[in-house]
């Protein structure tokens, strides 16, 4: 009977996400800080910072700084029930690769110039993601977007998933911010399996955009200005805390 060592495998997996978390630390502090610039500028101006995840687990991302303890109440997350995994995880992936999707979701939700929008997406390279972008750039929305260049980068041309344009994410927006997920997005090669397991990608993304919220707030302290923050509701005073500037939000942030 083959032996597998679990303690040696889980400790690979701690180590490669602490290695693209390292990185992300590392080589992106440009663009980081060149994003929570224009995120701060939209906070100093009491102005929405949108965030959208279109494709299955990638709306984790924006569901992770959205109404979230220790973040940005300005944030106002995009939950598009299209690309949702309730919805179903097949029907999902179709529409993430729906030509034409993201750009009916920007246009739906009303985004002008003056606005801003991050687009987050493990791969870089689905249909909906690259309207998205597309549609919100076409509208004076600045975008930043936070994907891997190195996943879109060494995906075939021809790949079901892409835009008809074949472009990037990272080629459209603003801004990019490389979560440096690989290929496959799964890190831990087991002996005795073929296929690669334990996917990175969420954790690449949450790591990256808690460090734009932690940017951010730096930046807007530097400025003078305190910026609102959620505190958990489930920590003492946690409702009172919040109920401060729940005025402030409702009816400006769906699903609040």
């Amino acid at each position: 009977m083959l032996e597998i060592d679990v303690d040696s495998l889980c400790l690979s997996y701690l180590e490669s996400t602490q290695a693209i978390m390292r990185e992300i630390l590392e080589e992106e502090r440009t663009s980081l800080s060149r994003a929570a610039e224009r995120v701060a500028d939209q906070i100093a101006a009491d102005r929405l910072v949108h965030v959208y995840g279109p494709g299955g687990h990638s709306n984790l991302a924006a569901q992770e700084i959205f109404f979230r303890a220790g973040g940005l109440m300005h944030v106002a997350a995009i939950l598009d029930e299209g690309t949702l995994l309730s919805g179903g995880a097949r029907r999902s992936m179709a529409i993430e690769r729906l030509p034409g999707y993201g750009r009916i979701v920007v246009a739906d939700w009303g985004l002008k110039e003056g606005d801003l929008l991050i687009l987050t997406n493990a791969y870089g390279i689905n249909a909906a993601l690259i309207d998205a972008a597309l549609e919100a750039k076409q509208r004076g929305v600045f975008v930043i977007g936070v994907s891997s260049r190195r996943h879109a980068s060494n995906t075939a041309p021809d790949h079901p998933a892409r835009h008809p344009t074949r472009q990037n994410l990272h080629d459209v927006v603003d801004i990019a911010i490389d979560t440096k997920v690989p290929i496959g997005d799964a890190v831990v090669q087991v002996a005795g399996l073929g296929e690669r397991i334990a996917a990175i990608s969420t954790f690449a993304n949450a790591y990256a955009l808690n460090c734009l919220v932690i940017c951010t707030v730096a930046k807007l302290l530097e400025r003078g200005i305190e910026p609102p923050v959620w505190r958990s509701g489930n920590a003492p005073g946690g409702d009172e805390a919040n109920a401060r500037f729940l005025h402030r939000f409702e009816g400006r942030v769906k699903g609040l």
